[in-house]
């Protein structure tokens, strides 16, 4: 047999838990964008009784524009912190 046909199983004796630290370690961002958009929907949920007299459905594209704008900002963010890492971080030959 020739060994590049060989399967690593070192990537299938990972747990979940450290699969997603792993994860969450070569991508900081795509963590704190989903924290953000659930603490951004958990607060609408939380505001959505003393709304006063704004209509139902403008609170609820109020709350949807928030959470994607969180969620674009740290993909950007991330973006950027990976562009740098790549281009402007590495140790010149």
């Amino acid at each position: 047999m020739s060994s590049d046909t060989d399967v690593s199983l070192s990537s299938y004796d990972e747990d979940q838990g450290s699969k997603l630290i792993r994860k969450a370690r070569e991508a900081p961002f795509v963590p704190i964008g989903v924290a953000g958009f659930a603490a951004i929907v958990a607060y609408g949920l939380y505001k959505l009784k003393s709304r006063g007299n704004t209509k139902m459905s403008v609170h609820l594209i109020h709350m949807r524009v928030a959470a994607q704008g969180f969620v674009v900002g740290a993909m950007t963010l991330g973006m950027g912190y990976s562009m740098y890492k790549e281009f402007w971080a590495k140790p010149k030959p």
